[in-house]
């Protein structure tokens, strides 16, 4: 072995020793910020779709032929897309700092070190799938591809930020009740409506006026079937998390089941009056993004909601 080789393996060593060996608030500000990063991405697609400026960098990697970065003449169109970009590069660093923290637990708590990955991993995927929208003028199969990626990011760093905190996987106290069976069969039904849901909205949104561009092709679906049918896994979800509310209210306030449920029937109503109000009122600009950003809620709560139920607990202390 070179003594260069040698000098290198040291300098590693030295630098995964000062790594933490536990969970720090370090690492958990950065799940939390990834969860809420990819969220926000969420909603800059949206921006970047309904104010027209999907194609505000014509072309990709570069914003230009010549410039990596949006130009004074490309105005405010080239600015909202190359932002656009930007936040997948930030989202990235966090990734990688992220892996780079949880390094010295690769072994001892491999779930939260592959989310981690998973994230990571991702995110140039992304950016590459990205990249195509523009360069096929912003297909709305491939759009609603990218914006399924994203939805499956959040729903990663959610199940990450759960398990750094301690509230499911490996480390989460086994000493709680573990909920009933129809209370975990529900939560399985609410998370797969409301991913169904955001599913079956991009049909919707590919159907509908906001394409990115004037230029860019619609998918060529009924409008008004497709939206019939978007509502119906949110139908579902609403029933659902309102018998979820019903079975664990007895809960105490502290209960962290009860919480994911509130949380999850509230978020539910909220995004559906929001759905229902930009229907009725020809779909403004401003209620398309508080969508986007409902659909990003709705992903987290879903996810939480299953991961809590099915998380480990005490059979013995089962609630009834």
């Amino acid at each position: 072995m070179s003594q260069n080789s040698t000098r290198l393996q040291t300098t590693l060593r030295n630098f995964a020793g000062k790594l933490p060996t536990g969970i720090t608030p370090a690492i958990k500000r950065l799940a939390v910020g990834s969860l809420i990063g990819q969220g926000v991405l969420i909603v800059s697609g949206g921006v970047v779709r309904v104010t027209g400026s999907g194609l505000g960098c014509p072309t990709w990697p570069k914003c230009t032929a010549e410039s990596l970065t949006n130009t004074a003449e490309m105005g405010i169109h080239g600015f909202i897309e190359f932002a656009n970009r930007t936040l997948t590069f930030a989202l990235a660093a966090v990734g990688l700092a992220l892996l780079v923290l949880l390094w010295n637990l690769r072994k001892e708590r491999k779930d939260l070190f592959w989310l981690a990955f998973g994230l990571l991993a991702v995110i140039p995927a992304q950016a590459v799938i990205g990249g195509i929208t523009v360069l096929t003028g912003l297909n709305p199969f491939v759009v609603s591809l990218h914006f399924l990626v994203s939805a499956a990011l959040v729903v990663v760093s959610m199940l990450l930020v759960n398990r750094v905190y301690g509230r499911t996987g490996t480390t989460a106290p086994t000493n709680l009740a573990r909920p009933a069976r129809p209370v975990r069969q529900l939560s399985v039904v609410a998370a797969a409506a409301s991913y169904l849901a955001v599913v079956l909205g991009t049909l919707v949104t590919g159907s509908g006026p906001h394409s990115g561009d004037s230029t860019s092709p619609r998918m060529g679906l009924d409008g008004y079937l497709v939206t019939r049918i978007h509502v119906v896994p949110v139908y579902v979800l609403v029933v659902a998390s309102l018998l979820l509310v019903i079975l664990v209210w007895r809960n105490g306030k502290g209960d962290i089941m009860r919480h994911a449920a509130i949380l999850l029937f509230v978020s539910v109503l909220a995004q559906g009056f929001i759905g229902y109000w930009q229907y009725f009122t020809g779909i403004p600009i401003l209620l398309v993004i508080a969508h986007m950003a409902g659909a990003s809620l709705m992903l987290s709560v879903g996810t939480n909601i299953v991961d809590v139920a099915l998380r480990r607990g005490s059979e013995s202390v089962r609630a009834k």
